[in-house]
């Protein structure tokens, strides 16, 4: 048997070698390799575990600004946003320094989960916590509208003198947001109203042959449904007007025109005209009522319709009370004077106006007043009766 190193041996028989010293230098080589690549390997596994273990001190950071942010910026949020794709847009706008910022701030807030579509104006670089705060005021909503029915598109006088905004200035004021807005002005909102081609704007096609017919600034009248509308602030009066008469149209085919008109022997634009003046001159309840009425008025033998509604419409005037002198003047609208239905609709017509338009009460109904404080009618067959209600009105104080 020989020793590690060759050198001896203690086998019978066997000489001695002379000591090899170039196998010496290589066996020694070889565990200087060895044990540098150990050294190595161990420095790797060091190198590893340092690294695993400043991952697991990441998990859970994230960027965040500080504090409640500068400037303004606006930014949508769109109908099945998720609060992750918020968290991603106000990123994105550099509103919060990282979607997880705004995610993780908005876990401690559950009224984020009902936010509503529309546009926000928010600020930039601030913190998620601020950015979930500010998205929930009522400050960072803007360019929302709200249009009910029996709104008009003209401004109206009210009862101080002053004027309240109608129908295309909401929409005008809709596109101004913060403190250095670019707006577009009541005047040009109405310009594109008066002025744009119908069909580029999306009126209904079975409506452009008789709304061109009409004055140019009533034209759009009763072809912008109730709703609410988000405008993006800075956008053009042509696009704003655009987006709503289309989204409308859309909406008065859902309510049924132009097909439901088809069983009433008017066309579906006069139908939307009867719809708006019971929308004028009725409360709810009372509108498939007072549909009959108008039917009624209008069938042979016609009578005039005589609704005091129209007499103010060219007047700009909300009010149902009218004066003799506004009832003797000649004019389109004046139902006193005129047989048949004014040229346009008078206001913006709610679904359930234009269902009563559609499907009108049955009745013989000629006549009605507004007899009871809450705005009810009560509806009368002959003149005798119509004066007896409007008596029982005066003395119940209801006009």
């Amino acid at each position: 048997m020989t020793d590690d190193l060759g050198l001896f041996t203690d086998e019978p028989g066997e000489t001695r070698r002379a000591p090899d010293p170039e196998r010496f230098r290589r066996r020694k080589r070889r565990r200087i390799v060895t044990a540098v690549a150990a050294v190595f390997v161990m420095l790797l596994v060091g190198v590893g575990v340092l690294y695993g273990a400043s991952q697991i001190m990441q998990i859970g950071a994230y960027d965040n600004y500080e504090g409640e942010g500068t400037g303004e910026t606006v930014i949508e949020i769109k109908p099945g946003d998720t609060v992750s794709a918020i968290g991603r847009t106000l990123a994105d706008k550099n509103v919060v320094a990282s979607t997880k910022a705004f995610t993780k701030a908005a876990e401690q807030n559950r009224q984020i989960n009902s936010i509503q579509p529309g546009y926000y104006l928010m600020r930039n670089q601030m913190s998620g916590e601020a950015a979930v705060a500010h998205i929930l005021s009522a400050d960072a909503k803007v360019g929302r509208v709200e249009i009910r029915g029996g709104m008009r598109l003209e401004d109206q006088v009210a009862p101080d003198g002053g004027r309240t905004p109608g129908i295309l200035t909401r929409l005008a004021e809709a596109t101004c947001a913060g403190a250095n807005p670019s707006c577009t002005t009541s005047e040009e909102m109405h310009r594109i109203a008066a002025t744009a081609d119908l069909a580029w704007l999306g009126a209904p096609q079975w409506a452009i042959a008789d709304a061109s017919k009409a004055e140019p600034k009533r034209r759009l009248e009763g072809l912008i449904m109730p709703g609410v509308y988000d405008v993006k602030p800075g956008e053009s009066a042509d696009n704003v007007l655009r987006d709503v008469v289309t989204r409308s149209a859309a909406s008065l085919e859902v309510s049924g025109l132009p097909q439901s008109a088809q069983g009433t022997q008017y066309s579906p634009y006069q139908v939307l005209t009867i719809a708006s003046l019971a929308q004028s001159e009725a409360i709810e309840k009372d509108f498939p009522n007072v549909s009959r009425v108008i039917y009624n008025r209008l069938a042979p033998p016609s009578m005039h319709l005589g609704l005091d509604s129209t007499i103010n419409y060219p007047l700009d005037k909300p009010t149902l009370l009218t004066k003799p002198e506004d009832r003797s003047r000649s004019g389109a609208y004046n139902t006193y004077q005129n047989f048949g239905l004014p040229p346009t609709p008078i206001s913006a017509v709610s679904k359930e106006a234009l269902q009563a338009a559609e499907k009108p009460a049955e009745g013989s109904w000629k006549y009605f007043v507004k007899c009871y404080p809450d705005g009810t009618s009560c509806f009368a067959d002959t003149p005798q009766q119509h004066e007896a209600y409007i008596n029982e009105a005066r003395a119940r104080g209801a006009f």
